[in-house]
């Protein structure tokens, strides 16, 4: 059943370029859960929709980024959703609150990025009659990845879900890696001819480009957000590990607290690692690309992911990685090419590829330069762009 996956639902994708639709006058509406994720993550797609000649608008929830984003010529649809809210009542709301969006503003397409925005998106397109839907997961999340109780209670009604969904003529799953492709079509969940596969988010390859490694103690760092399952315990493990073996290395958390997701790191764990010098948290930052000239090793020992931005860009930037052995992180790092994998959950396995890199400066290097390689080849942003492009075309063809 399951071949050739590179090509799954893009076959479709190869437009006849002279018998494209005009996009003047159509309208696209991005849902989001949250203004920074389609900052970071969606901007550039939105940017190629408008000078492609779309009306974009995107609903999310307004926090720090509402200006930058009307600011680029887009609409802003403030939303009130809350990602980990439960409350039955709260989430009906959020559902009548979008649907009476898409029956307000009539767009051509939706495209649903993440959990929440795909299953109450889903049902707000199927009330409204919106025609041409495009559902985005990056990574299955929380619900598929934690042990909670909570999740596993979710997870086979989320399952009823996805089959009643996303399965509707006019709608497309984008999934990040094969194996979650694997698993959607094993698992009956979604129809073959509905999964397209395109590989990430992309990553801008001029912003993010090599500097001259950094003399001095080399530095190890874990770019997330601060969430157990980003495997946040394990680094931290591995870190007072190395210490105890003598190893002369910093190590480095960066991001912020996600106080919307159960599986948030306490921020008085946080600040006690730091204080008693386990790692350093240097919190959110802004300037990813400028960081990342200051470290030496890129960690992420994530239990699961969709396709890991901050590994795109560590890689495009001539870093080392060592990283998990799951899906989305083993789509760009191939072990002992361009960085390690290793068992997740592990500790005693994490530090000792940690360890390996850190003693040898000649293997960082050609690591480095490897990854770069496959960045600019396989994940530049424009080939990512482009591909979801033509998925939208495809779509409106119909």
């Amino acid at each position: 059943m399951l071949k050739n996956l590179d090509s799954i639902g893009c076959s479709d994708l190869r437009v006849d370029h002279s018998k494209k639709c005009s996009m003047a006058h159509m309208k696209i509406l991005y849902f989001v859960t949250e203004d920074w994720y389609f900052w970071s993550h969606r901007l550039a797609l939105a940017q190629e929709a408008k000078r492609r000649g779309y009306e974009v608008l995107v609903a999310t929830r307004i926090d720090q980024y509402g200006d930058r984003i009307r600011d680029q010529g887009f609409r802003v649809v403030p939303l009130n959703i809350q990602r980990r809210s439960t409350n039955f009542w709260s989430e009906l709301s959020a559902v009548l609150e979008i649907t009476n969006i898409y029956r307000r503003e009539k767009p051509d397409i939706v495209h649903h990025v993440a959990m929440k925005p795909v299953l109450y998106g889903s049902i707000a397109a199927r009330i409204a009659r919106v025609r041409h839907v495009v559902n985005a997961l990056a990574g299955l999340g929380y619900v598929f990845t934690s042990r909670q109780m909570k999740a596993r209670c979710l997870r086979p009604i989320i399952r009823i879900f996805f089959r009643f969904l996303l399965n509707h003529r006019g709608s497309r799953l984008i999934l990040q890696n094969k194996d979650d492709c694997a698993l959607f079509i094993n698992a009956s969940l979604v129809s073959e001819d509905r999964i397209c596969l395109i590989r990430g988010s992309g990553v801008d390859v001029n912003i993010f480009s090599p500097s001259s490694e950094q003399g001095g103690i080399p530095v190890v760092v874990l770019v997330s957000r601060m969430l157990w399952d980003k495997g946040v315990r394990e680094f931290v493990a591995a870190a007072e590990l190395l210490k105890k073996r003598q190893m002369n290395a910093r190590f480095v958390l960066v991001g912020d607290r996600d106080s919307h997701n159960p599986s948030s790191v306490p921020e008085k764990m946080l600040q006690d690692w730091s204080r008693v010098g386990i790692v350093e948290w240097w919190g959110k930052k802004e300037n990813i690309s400028e960081m990342f000239s200051q470290v030496t090793i890129a960690c992420l020992p994530s239990y699961r992911e969709g396709l890991p931005k901050v590994l795109l860009e560590a890689a495009a930037c001539g870093l080392p990685i060592v990283t998990t052995d799951v899906p989305g992180c083993r789509e760009i790092v191939r072990h002992e090419d361009n960085g390690l994998l290793v068992p997740v959950r592990s500790t005693i396995e994490l530090a000792d590829a940690l360890e390996c890199l850190i003693k040898d400066p000649g293997l960082r290097r050609r690591m480095g330069s490897r990854g770069r390689e496959i960045v600019v080849k396989e994940f530049a942003v424009e080939k990512v762009v482009a591909e979801t492009m033509a998925l939208y075309e495809e779509l409106l063809q119909q």
